[in-house]
């Protein structure tokens, strides 16, 4: 069982940037995909952004138009979320997650075998 730790999370103000951290307690052969979900209180836990552990395809949510930036570490160890322009609809939990398979939606949460506890993001206008 991988485990991961978020961190990076905080207060913002809108306009500014966050960076997002994920560490996984070990470098697992079997993990293909990382990404960030995040969810508000009473919706559904949606998909922000993924990368292959290659750090080669990644794919993001269209609602972001080019504000998040996601990156893996050459390891496969650490995964990171650049938040940019920042907006109050970010303010949200933000989960690292982590998939055995190869081939997928990217947007399913159930796709993803391993999850962190989350981190919190907190955007002020």
């Amino acid at each position: 069982q991988v485990a991961l730790v978020e961190s990076g999370g905080g207060m913002v103000q809108e306009g500014g940037s966050l960076i997002l951290s994920c560490e996984a307690s070990e470098v697992s052969s079997a993990i293909e995909v990382m990404a960030w979900f995040r969810q508000t209180p009473g919706k559904e836990r949606e998909f922000v952004a993924g990368v292959r552990k290659t750090g080669i395809g990644r794919y993001y949510s269209d609602s972001l138009k080019g504000r998040f930036i996601i990156s893996i570490d050459y390891h496969g160890r650490m995964l990171y979320l650049q938040m940019h322009s920042v907006i109050p609809a970010d303010t949200a939990m933000y989960y690292c997650a982590a998939a055995t398979r190869y081939a997928l939606t990217w947007r399913s949460r159930g796709e993803y075998e391993h999850w962190g506890h989350g981190a919190q993001v907190t955007v002020s206008s």
